[in-house]
């Protein structure tokens, strides 16, 4: 499959399975008219393999040593690339960042191997304001990791490309291309 049979076979199932219509409110706490479930996709065999191949290919360029993001959207997602990071012949580590640190155990906020010098790609399902993969880079640089690309499936475009500024962000998607207007 090309690349764009890819994106158009993702996206249907984005339409089929994952937007809907009605009052939300969103993680970022602003209210919205649409809401994007990825979580109806990130556990769907055939979407989680589509998403993997997209992933592979908005970052197959770079030489990675780790991709991941947030919990919980991020475990799939990073599961899948490393999956097919495999399938190409490259090895990659799969990780994910806990929004607050284990009480137990080793305590670590980032799971998954990802070492100070690694080169990263962190990927999120959807953002809105960008403040949850900021959490996510914050979490990798602490450890000594540089974010080579920031990747999400769906830009909501409210501000995540302002937020990330002096980062390589790249959606695979953004509201626009699934037929939705801009909130002004």
């Amino acid at each position: 499959m090309t690349i764009e049979a890819l994106r158009d076979r993702l996206k249907t199932l984005y339409l089929q399975r994952a937007i809907f219509f009605g009052q939300f409110t969103l993680a970022s706490g602003k209210t919205s008219n649409y809401y994007i479930n990825s979580k109806k996709i990130l556990f769907h065999s055939e979407a989680i393999a589509l998403l993997g191949e997209l992933l592979y290919q908005a970052t197959c360029d770079l030489d990675l040593q780790a991709i991941g993001g947030l919990e919980v959207g991020a475990i799939p997602m990073s599961a899948a690339a490393a999956l097919i990071y495999h399938h190409h012949g490259r090895c990659i580590e799969g990780f994910f960042v806990r929004k607050q640190a284990k009480e137990h155990g080793s305590r670590e906020r980032v799971e998954g191997l990802v070492r100070a010098g690694d080169r990263v790609a962190v990927i999120d399902d959807v953002l809105t304001t960008g403040e949850s993969v900021a959490q996510a880079i914050a979490a990798v640089e602490q450890l000594g990791a540089k974010v080579e690309r920031v990747i999400c499936v769906v830009d909501r475009l409210e501000g995540a490309r302002e937020r990330l500024a002096g980062y390589d962000f790249r959606p695979l998607f953004t509201i626009e291309d699934f037929g939705i207007v801009r909130s002004p």
